[in-house]
């Protein structure tokens, strides 16, 4: 399940990225890629736990968390601290699945992978190609936000960037653990939050809401990894 979650960041935030980013010292992006995916990997990455990396991403999780619909799309458990990368012209990252673990470097931070993130740091005006696609089931879904908006999907799927072909590509990526493991049943909590939320909004105090809203959460009990 892929979701687009619009305006995580606004414009004053989108600016003090793009100017921490624009004044940092850059680093091999395969630095904190696995075996296999460090042979596809060609970016660069602010240095993980450098003051602006910690900063910006400390930033970057007050905005998830007052998001609904990040919320209500992964029910977090643990946000990975986010990196943020930057294409090039000519560079890309090919197709692979991301670490089944991430850990930080101190040892602090280990999660489960359940959901990748990628948040859109430069707007589609600013280059061309670099658009992250996502292969499943359905077939191939590629992606290409405005600065700001995040989307999300699951961890296990194959996907890449494509090469920049010109400018360049600025993005903070990062891995949830979610309270609940299995995507099939993320998915449906989903569909059913989102239902809950329209019957809110067009029928407001209809007595199905109280049924519906036991489901959710008597299903959330049930499949929840707290």
């Amino acid at each position: 399940m892929m979701v687009h979650i619009p305006e995580v960041l606004d414009q004053d935030q989108l600016a003090l990225c793009r100017a921490a980013m624009q004044a940092a010292a850059w680093v091999d992006g395969r630095a904190t890629a696995g075996h296999q995916s460090a042979q596809v990997k060609n970016n660069l990455q602010l240095p993980e736990g450098g003051a602006e990396h910690r900063d910006l991403g400390n930033m970057v999780i007050r905005a998830l968390q007052r998001s609904p619909l990040f919320i209500s799309a992964v029910l977090p458990h643990t946000i990975f601290p986010p990196l943020f990368n930057r294409y090039d012209e000519g560079m890309a990252f090919g197709a692979h699945v991301d670490n089944a673990v991430r850990q930080t470097m101190d040892g602090s931070i280990r999660i489960r992978t359940d959901v990748s993130a990628t948040l859109f740091l430069s707007g589609p005006e600013e280059y061309d190609g670099g658009e992250l696609t996502v292969e499943d089931t359905y077939g191939s879904h590629s992606v290409k936000l405005p600065a700001g908006d995040l989307v999300v999907y699951p961890s296990d799927s194959l996907h890449y960037v494509a090469p920049v072909t010109r400018g360049a590509r600025l993005a903070s990526f990062f891995w949830v653990q979610s309270l609940v493991r299995d995507r099939a049943r993320r998915a449906l909590l989903f569909d059913l939050d989102a239902a809950i939320i329209r019957l809110t909004r067009d029928g407001p105090g209809h007595p199905t809401l109280v049924s519906l809203t036991s489901i959710y959460h008597n299903l959330l009990r049930q499949w929840v990894e707290a």
